[in-house]
């Protein structure tokens, strides 16, 4: 056998292994649903929903539970405060209420505080309007500079938000590389693009690979399903 010929046994396939195929289809179809989703957001390139991005990403990224923060969100929301105006014009009782009617009491104060401020600074430097961040060099960056977002929510808004800005695809990041690891799935980014088959999906994707990182049981639920 010739080297090239031997390079090209060896080569992974366009779309991932087999193995991968049915891991990830299995992976999507069931826990494949995002945060944004669970919280209610209707994820587009238009300002609320993606605002409302901006909040929920505030709210995982806390030391909590997720679906106490996806809770948290949507009380909220439903207290009306889906735009940074509406949050920015409440006062700090208001979505301090909000958030402990979503169940987010250990740090209901100090974000309460953080969302208020936040919502000022999208104003102020962003127009209210985050789309301008889509064109940015370094978006990451820029969204770590609004109170409340550090590099975890910074990961979480582009991991969610990359289906409809696909500049910034693939994005996986290192939470979602280590449910990755744990079903024996690539970790590089790219590489776990292949078996993905379209950019679309990568928000599920990269959502279910957190679920995996956080409960084995997930895990073993999509090891089983892969495996049938």
């Amino acid at each position: 056998m010739t080297d090239r010929h031997q390079e090209n046994r060896n080569r992974t396939p366009r779309g991932g292994t087999r193995e991968d195929r049915a891991t990830v289809r299995a992976l999507l179809d069931r826990h494949g649903r995002t945060y944004a989703a669970d919280a209610g957001i209707r994820l587009r390139n238009t300002p609320q929903p993606l605002y409302q991005l901006l909040v929920l990403s505030t709210l995982l990224s806390a030391r909590i539970r997720a679906d106490v923060a996806v809770a948290a969100a949507r009380a909220l929301f439903a207290a009306g405060l889906r735009s940074p105006r509406r949050m920015a014009e409440s006062d700090w009782q208001q979505r301090v209420d909000a958030l402990g009617e979503g169940g987010y009491r250990r740090y209901d104060e100090r974000t309460a505080t953080m969302l208020g401020r936040g919502a000022g600074l999208v104003l102020e430097n962003h127009g209210g309007d985050l789309r301008r961040l889509r064109e940015d060099p370094d978006p990451a960056k820029r969204l770590r500079e609004i109170p409340g977002i550090g590099p975890t929510g910074a990961d979480i808004f582009l991991r969610e938000v990359q289906g409809i800005w696909p500049e910034h695809a693939p994005f996986i990041d290192r939470k979602a590389q280590d449910g990755a690891e744990r079903l024996s799935l690539p970790t590089a980014p790219r590489s776990l693009r292949r078996p993905v088959g379209r950019d679309e999906q990568l928000p599920g994707l990269a959502a279910g690979l957190v679920r995996v990182a956080l409960d084995r049981r997930t895990a073993e639920d999509v090891r089983e399903a892969a495996a049938a």
